[in-house]
Order: C-alpha cells, then structure tokens, then sequence
C-alpha cells in the first residue's frame, strides 16, 4: 500500500500563505518583496532547500554507518531557471560542505552517490527534468 502525505496551504494576505503538513510543522511561503511581502520562503527556494535537506539526511546517516566523525555538514545550493513561463529549474547544484575528524572523502562521495541513485525522493522527482550536480569538499576539524 502506498504511503501517503497531506498538508494544508492557507492564505494570508497578499502573496503569502501558510503550509502546514502531517508532521504538525509549518513553513510560510511569499514571493520577493517587490511582488509580494518578502515574508517567507519562495516555492522554488523552499524546493532547492528540500532537495538538499532530503540528500543531506541520507548523507549524515550514511556517514554515521560508515562510523566517520562528521561535526557539520553545510550544502550550498544553486539553481537556474528558464526565463520563459513557467520559469522551471534547468540546473540545479548542490555542494556539500562536510566537516569533522579524519572523515574519508571516498565515503563522502560514495554517501552523495547512494542519496542521489537510491534514497533521496527530492531528488528522484527532480532528476527526471533537471540536470543536477553535486561536489563536495571535506574541511579538517581538529
């Protein structure tokens, strides 16, 4: 049977609404403040956000597993868009920042790789309209 999931959007005046989810959680969403009011998340950030909050789990329990001594992981994103309606993402990177003591680059790489062909559903749905690249650098923590 097919797990499910369900949430409520709610309008708040102007361009901001107010998303909340089975978890209990919520997150306010709005548009720049030259269209809107500058209140919260855009859709497309929060996406960009998502798809890296969703590897980075898979990342941290991997690396967990593998028993390195990771004290951060930080992941920049970027994503282009077109210019023409529905301004979509055509490209989308990801870099991983990964601190901590002696943390093995091959098992970082490997943790990124397994996240993006097996465990990251952001990144399953995203991947089939969008080019995505991921790198990654290891920062010594002492």
């Amino acid at each position: 049977m097919p797990s499910t999931k369900k949430g409520t959007l709610v309008w708040k005046g102007g361009l901001a609404f107010e998303g909340s989810g089975d978890s209990g959680f919520s997150v306010r969403f709005d548009t720049s403040a030259t269209e809107g009011g500058g209140s919260g998340f855009s859709p497309m950030e929060l996406t960009l956000l998502s798809h890296a909050a969703c590897m980075s789990m898979d990342v941290v329990s991997i690396l967990k597993k593998k028993r390195q001594d990771v004290t951060g992981i930080e992941v920049n994103t970027l994503g282009e868009r077109t210019d023409d309606t529905p301004r979509v993402f055509t490209d989308i990177t990801l870099e991983f920042v990964v601190r901590g003591r002696k943390v093995d680059p091959e098992a970082v790489a490997r943790s990124i790789e397994l996240s993006e062909i097996k465990y990251c559903s952001v990144g399953g749905m995203l991947k089939k309209s969008v080019n995505i690249k991921t790198t990654y650098r290891v920062e010594e923590e002492t």
